[in-house]
């Protein structure tokens, strides 16, 4: 199993969701976050932004999903044909334990 934590364009977000469930997965948890990538911020005019507002998407796959839920978030999120700065990072871990709360049982 692995944990997926995409960090995206908020703006992005209502698409890659509506995708990643037309695909068959609908689990995942959203939040909002704020942070900084290579580009350290943007300024606009004398206005310096060093923390840009983002969405974090997590989602708990199976080994043979994760391929499929990476392209689906990575065609979705990006901004233009070849994507732009600032469209965001897909990170990929293992998970050792997953259990649910209500039954106990483990798994996904």
């Amino acid at each position: 199993m692995y944990m997926i934590r995409a960090i995206i364009r908020p703006e992005r977000v209502s698409t890659v969701l509506s995708e990643l469930l037309d695909a068959g997965f609908p689990e995942v948890t959203k939040m909002a976050v704020y942070g900084r990538g290579k580009q350290k911020g943007i300024k606009v005019g004398e206005i310096y932004y060093d923390e840009l507002p983002k969405e974090m998407l997590l989602i708990a796959v199976k080994d043979e999903d994760k391929d499929d839920v990476i392209k689906v978030i990575m065609r979705n999120s990006r901004t233009g044909e070849k994507g732009a700065f600032g469209d965001g990072k897909i990170f990929v871990a293992p998970i050792e334990e997953v259990y649910t709360v209500s039954s106990g049982k483990s798994g996904l």
